[in-house]
């Protein structure tokens, strides 16, 4: 079965499931926008200053974007299912490897939100806001606080996943497990350039903060392989 038609497969299994996933997500936002204020004030948590907006609708756009994310984070390993699931049948992931992919990844995701709102969002915030002084006082808009937060999180539970399609790729037979240590030196590179991209500040902690993890994460990878037997 050559590429085009694995992708051709992967796409009709998710879109027998699009419909459910929005109507689950559009439901979930709707009832989770209740508890947006409580949402907001965990956001806030590494934050000591107060949130302003500039426009009328500035502060209800703020909460279902909360609501919309405390939904895709409550639901990722549904999500994840219904991803591998997808992927499964093209490229014949079955049984107990499928169930794996489908824990590993949302645990890792877990795990990358995690790490973003305890370890590095902290930094971020207070790199950031240490450029203020007595004539330069933070007025931080709502709207943009929370689109902030929210891509910064969600950007690292993203990339932890990265072991996971490390294995996946080598054993559909994409990026065999050589390819990925011969290589080290340009994943340093990309992971490198990604730390720069998706941290909030240039300073080299913050980068090394999801570098460092990201390159752990790398190895990881290529020692699973090594586990599981797959070149």
């Amino acid at each position: 079965m050559d590429m085009y038609t694995s992708l051709v497969i992967v796409l009709s299994e998710l879109r027998r499931s699009i419909r459910a996933v929005g109507l689950s997500v559009g439901v979930g936002t709707l009832a989770l926008f209740f508890l947006a204020p409580q949402l907001l004030t965990v956001a806030q948590g590494h934050l000591s200053e107060k949130l302003y907006f500039f426009s009328v609708a500035g502060p209800f756009l703020a909460h279902v974007k909360l609501a919309l994310f405390g939904v895709l984070f409550v639901l990722m390993p549904w999500l994840m299912a219904v991803l591998w699931r997808a992927l499964a049948k093209p490229f014949k992931v079955t049984g107990i490897q499928l169930v794996l992919f489908i824990v590993f990844t949302a645990l890792l995701f877990y795990a990358g939100t995690l790490f973003c709102y305890f370890v590095t969002l902290p930094f971020g915030v207070k790199f950031l806001l240490g450029f203020g002084s007595q004539d330069l006082q933070p007025v931080i808009s709502i709207s943009r606080f929370v689109n902030f937060v929210v891509v910064f999180v969600l950007a690292f539970g993203v990339v932890f996943e990265l072991p996971v399609f490390m294995v996946f790729l080598a054993k559909v037979g994409v990026c065999p497990r050589l390819f990925y240590e011969k290589n080290r030196r340009y994943a340093l590179l990309m992971i490198a350039i990604l730390a720069a991209v998706l941290t909030p500040t240039p300073d080299v902690v913050n980068m090394l903060l999801m570098g460092g993890p990201l390159y752990l994460l790398y190895e990881a990878g290529i020692l699973v392989l090594m586990i599981m037997r797959i070149k």
